[in-house]
């Protein structure tokens, strides 16, 4: 097949690969597969199979700004890239971007897919601290979201819990979770990472590895530092990732410095992906303080199978679906006073888990998607 993939990323520059970089890097091993480069993030550009398809004439940093004013030339590149490349599939992922490329799939007759990989609405209206400026994002982001749904010839999502959303404003939607390298995520020695890090092999290391922005509550996890550290002098905060595109992480060293546990606190900013595996052995807990419950509803974050995978318990939020699918590794609190009692708790019976989540690979997730394009390329 060859597949035209839109993500929701700058796929070579954005820091954090998402289920895209790794169900298609997988698919190309297979099929000749073109992705739209936007050039929107900072980060150092990443080694792909996939075929790039620049995508920019106005090479704005503003994420917003960036897909507003290109949006009449996506249009006429993905007509172009669809026509000359003879493309068989169109995988969409973006709100307008997505508007673009499927307008020029239908124009080919090309069959689309769209993913959609979390709610969009909120996630877009989560940028903005101003509720009335969020609120006209997110109604605004809604419509064209429904109008790509709309036009798509299938729909995958994420989680059960959204494949129930989409089936309740009218979208039927096939369920591809994500996943986990199940060869780079096993459970391994994190002595050598600690001490590179200045972490002692007796410090109780609570966990974070993802995006540091507001939608996880990891200002309410340095908040329950004083009584922890009163409980066991010591404790570290070890958080593994950065901001994107606000300064959440600078709230959080100043939140810090105001309450005296900077020196109780790590922060690594991003680390590329192969290397994660190593930083996720230091911790003793892994955590999951997903926030906002419009998001809590639907989400089956990649965390979870890549702490599970590596054997660590995970302190969590209630998230319907991860529970659904159920572990002995999960531990959940719904406050900040259940949150200190259950790091207590594990803090005198530490434990490690063997967890089998070959159902969940990547390798598993691509087979999956490959099954949905092959049969809308065969019916097309």
């Amino acid at each position: 097949m060859k597949i035209l993939l839109v993500s929701t990323q700058d796929y070579i520059h954005h820091p954090i690969p998402s289920r895209h970089h790794y169900i298609f890097e997988e698919l190309a091993l297979r099929h000749e597969v073109h992705v739209a480069h936007f050039h929107v993030s900072r980060g150092e550009a990443r080694p792909t199979r996939l075929i790039v398809e620049e995508a920019t004439l106005f090479p704005t940093k503003n994420p917003l700004l960036h897909y507003t004013l290109n949006a009449p030339y996506h249009y006429y590149i993905f007509d172009k890239i669809i026509k000359e490349n003879k493309i068989d599939v169109v995988v969409a992922a973006h709100v307008l971007a997505g508007m673009a490329v499927i307008s020029a799939a239908k124009h080919h007759k090309v069959p689309v897919v769209f993913d959609l990989k979390d709610w969009f609405p909120d996630s877009a209206a989560a940028y903005f601290k101003n509720r009335y400026i969020a609120q006209c994002v997110r109604n605004g982001v809604w419509e064209i979201t429904r109008r790509n749904l709309s036009r798509s010839d299938r729909i995958t999502t994420v989680s059960p819990s959204l494949v129930a959303k989409l089936k309740g404003l009218g979208f039927s939607s096939d369920l591809i979770t994500n996943g986990v390298n199940t060869e780079l995520f096993v459970p391994q020695d994190g002595s050598p990472t600690r001490h590179e890090l200045g972490i002692n092999d007796d410090d109780f290391v609570i966990g974070f590895s993802g995006s540091v922005e507001r939608w996880y509550a990891i200002d309410e996890m340095i908040r329950a530092l004083p009584e922890l550290i009163r409980y066991r002098e010591r404790i570290c905060l070890l958080v593994i990732g950065g901001s994107l595109f606000t300064d959440y992480e600078k709230e959080l060293r100043q939140l810090a410095e105001s309450l005296g546990v900077s020196k109780h606190i790590i922060f690594t900013g991003t680390k590329p992906y192969a290397e994660l595996p190593r930083y996720i052995a230091c911790m003793d807990i892994g955590t999951i303080p997903l926030s906002p419950p419009q998001w809590v509803d639907i989400a089956l974050p990649n965390k979870f199978f890549e702490y599970s995978a590596c054997g660590k318990p995970i302190l969590m939020r209630p998230i319907p679906d991860v529970t659904r699918i159920g572990a002995p590794n999960l531990f959940v609190y719904r406050t900040q006073e259940e949150f200190i009692t259950q790091v207590k708790r594990l803090m005198e019976k530490p434990v490690t888990f063997r967890i089998d989540l070959e159902n969940y690979s990547w390798k598993e997730k691509a087979r999956q998607f490959e099954s949905i394009l092959s049969d809308l390329c065969a019916k097309n």
